[in-house]
């Protein structure tokens, strides 16, 4: 289901890949954010993205009053305090989705899928 904004002139669609990107590239400037995970269902190992693929560390769900739920499996920096992440990235990606979007996010969930150090 895509996002839907209603104007005074039509009806405004957003698409779920349009947010994802967009919550992809705030996501990794967040403090403590390494980058994007992505986990193999055949064997369960855990890859670190590129730039080029945001969107696919994220899942994107609309519900039926037109609200937007985000799924983020991150890798986050080694030494850094999981909890202080999660916050930022909680904080800063609710407020910038909302403002590209104009919907509003109501629920966001983190998943931690690895730890790496920091180059």
């Amino acid at each position: 289901m895509n996002g839907r904004i209603d104007s005074g002139l039509g009806q405004i669609i957003i698409d779920t890949d349009v947010i994802a990107t967009y919550a992809g590239s705030v996501a990794v400037e967040c403090f403590g954010i390494v980058g994007m995970a992505a986990v193999s269902v055949k064997d369960g190992l855990v890859k670190l993205l590129g730039r080029k693929s945001l969107k696919h560390g994220i899942s994107v769900k609309i519900t039926e009053d037109n609200k937007i739920r985000l799924n983020f499996h991150v890798i986050v920096a080694y030494g850094v305090n999981i909890s202080t992440i999660a916050d930022n990235l909680v904080s800063n990606v609710k407020y910038k989705v909302e403002a590209f979007t104009g919907m509003e996010i109501e629920k966001i969930d983190i998943f931690v899928e690895g730890v790496r150090a920091i180059d």
